[in-house]
């Protein structure tokens, strides 16, 4: 084992319920110390030598990682503020491990905090936040196709029903049948829910609640229902302490606290939705899984805690796909609950997986396989977390990325498009009084692929009765805007 391998040394997470208008750098400070304690061991902040924090949604500071730095008293030579997206925290982390085994440094601390739910409450009340250091910045955000800017395809929860429904087309299965699949597969992590602590929603649901759709819970991104899509606006927040092996046990770091970072990878698939040439697929996840198990020098079969990233079922089911793992593995999905239920706090969800990974481990020994999802299905991260260290192998990020491409070939996009198309993959969005208001359809044309908009009701409550992908539809455009009809 090298002395230069990542371990993690210490971690914390907090649900804040109470709505006390605490702001996050606050949240900051107090879980970093948290962390801290949770080594078992006096003075760790102090030796901190990189400070890194996840892209806060809830307020702009001027200066985030500055401030916390100042407010924990230390004077770290790395700092870094983090960009966006489900994958940030272990793509924190593996960058992390790949600079200690450089030699760059040494002790990491790593935290995460959101009260978008305080936020919210606020706007609502038409309040204004007494936080500190405001400083309104560009949102670090890739604007999309042009074509998807047109359609206005920016909402996750419109984008990923369209890979369920085209790998519910690529499987045969019924639209009930599907639905009741999702239902299952989304209650069973509710379940976990229920005893975290920490969950935002810790209450457990049976398939026939979540899938059913009702006044109080109606359909989203149809097929999804309200109680199958993440939950963003939450109070929580979260503080990891990775530390080399020279300087855990420099430390004195007992053994059973640790755990190690034995694998990992990250690839993409295309940023824009059309271009993918199998939606009902995911050719980067396939790949950083494969490769983050192979790395650890592990099968899927020796994992013992899997926290596959759930923020609609889709998420879960093409990574299992992936994986070649049953959606009903006795060992189940998550450790949190899943962010429909634990809570999804904007980027920082695998903070709160990777904590509670640790303190399950910790108790018991074993392994943890990890996953995280960024964008539009587009951004793809796995590692493996193990109580037993190993001497890990930084991953070849450009011969990842180019057996995606091998696996995944790109379509050309389509900016407007009139005439014949068949369907590939359909949703349709709901208001919030449950009635459907658009659908959006992806499309095969002789050219390439197109996005198109449904705007006739009676035409989405029709692809809402039977399966749409493999229907030839009609495409009209007034060279900005393509809308279907069949």
């Amino acid at each position: 084992m090298s002395s230069r391998a990542l371990c993690l040394i210490g971690a914390a997470q907090a649900t804040d319920r109470s709505g006390s208008v605490r702001e996050p750098l606050a949240s900051w400070a107090e879980l970093a110390a948290a962390a801290a304690t949770d080594t078992g061991v006096e003075n760790v902040l102090a030796q901190v030598d990189s400070l890194q924090v996840v892209y806060c949604h809830s307020w702009p500071y001027d200066d985030p990682v500055g401030r916390l730095a100042a407010a924990l008293g230390v004077e770290p030579r790395h700092r870094h503020y983090s960009g966006i997206g489900g994958t940030t925290p272990q793509l924190l982390i593996n960058e992390t491990a790949e600079a200690m085994l450089r030699g760059e440094m040494d002790l990491a601390l790593i935290v995460s905090g959101e009260a978008l739910a305080t936020v919210r409450a606020a706007k609502k009340a038409g309040e204004r936040l007494p936080w500190s250091h405001r400083q309104p910045s560009p949102f670090p955000w890739d604007p999309p196709h042009t074509s998807e800017l047109n359609h206005e395809v920016m909402q996750a929860w419109e984008t990923f029903p369209l890979w369920d429904t085209a790998r519910r087309a690529r499987m045969g299965a019924s639209l009930a049948d599907d639905a009741a699949e999702a239902a299952r597969l989304m209650a069973a992590m509710s379940t976990v829910a229920a005893t975290n602590a920490y969950a935002w929603r810790p209450v457990a649901l049976d398939a026939e609640t979540v899938g059913t759709p009702t006044p109080e819970n109606r359909y989203v991104g149809w097929p999804y229902t309200k109680l199958e899509v993440a939950v963003m606006d939450v109070d929580m927040s979260a503080a990891l302490l990775l530390a080399t092996v020279e300087k855990a046990d420099e430390l004195g770091i007992d053994e059973d606290r640790r755990l190690y970072l034995t694998g990992w990878a990250y690839a993409q698939d295309p940023d824009s939705i059309a271009e993918r040439s199998d939606l009902s697929r995911s050719a980067a996840m396939e790949v950083v899984g494969h490769h983050a198990l192979t790395s650890a020098g592990v099968g899927i079969d020796d994992v013992d805690v899997f926290d596959l990233y759930s923020c609609f079922p889709s998420s879960v089911r093409l990574t299992c796909d992936a994986l070649g793992l049953a959606l009903d593995d006795p060992r189940g999905h998550t450790v949190t609950g899943g962010l429909p239920y634990a809570g999804g706090p904007a980027s920082a969800y695998q903070m709160h997986a990777i904590t509670s990974a640790h303190h399950r481990l910790r108790e018991g020994g074993g392994r943890a396989l990890i996953t995280g999802v960024g964008m539009h299905l587009a951004k793809h991260v796995a590692a493996v977390w193990s109580t037993t260290p190993s001497t890990p192998a930084p991953p070849d990020a450009t011969a990842l990325q180019a057996s995606v491409e091998s696996k995944q070939p790109r379509l050309p996009l389509l900016t407007d498009y009139s005439g014949p198309a068949t369907v590939r993959a359909y949703t349709v969005a709901h208001g919030r009084d449950g009635a459907p208001q658009q659908g959006l359809v992806i499309l095969d044309t002789a050219d390439g692929r197109a996005i198109a908009r449904v705007h006739d009701h009676d035409l989405m409550v029709d692809a809402e009765s039977r399966e749409l992908v493999g229907t030839t539809v009609t495409v009209s455009t007034d060279g900005k805007r393509n809308e279907a009809r069949w």
